[in-house]
């Protein structure tokens, strides 16, 4: 039988499924919840890595453009954001000596 991930023993991921299939709902959205809120902390690390001297609002920006898209972000946050921000990328060129 071929599991579903390549470092897991059948046995083990059945027995995942199986709880995950006895989970009631509102759990299976809680530990949603909590993912998500992880995969957002990582994203937000990853950009305070790249652009160190971003302000809150700007990594906020940054941030919904990687969740949502350039276009919905823009409408959520009423300006065009671009996955690469000028500001931010031409502020990291210059600190990096390349702008």
């Amino acid at each position: 039988m071929q599991t579903l991930s390549s470092d897991t023993h059948p046995d083990a991921e059945e027995v995942q499924l199986e709880l995950l299939r006895r989970m009631p709902p509102w759990r299976k959205l809680e530990l949603m919840e909590g993912m998500t809120r992880t995969v957002y902390c990582l994203l937000l690390a990853g950009l305070r890595e790249r652009f160190p001297q971003a302000t809150r609002e700007e990594l906020r920006l940054e941030l919904a453009t990687l969740v949502l898209g350039p276009d919905l972000a823009a409408r959520a946050y009423g300006r065009a954001v671009e996955p690469d921000d000028g500001d931010l990328l031409e502020r990291a060129l210059a600190e990096a000596g390349t702008g």
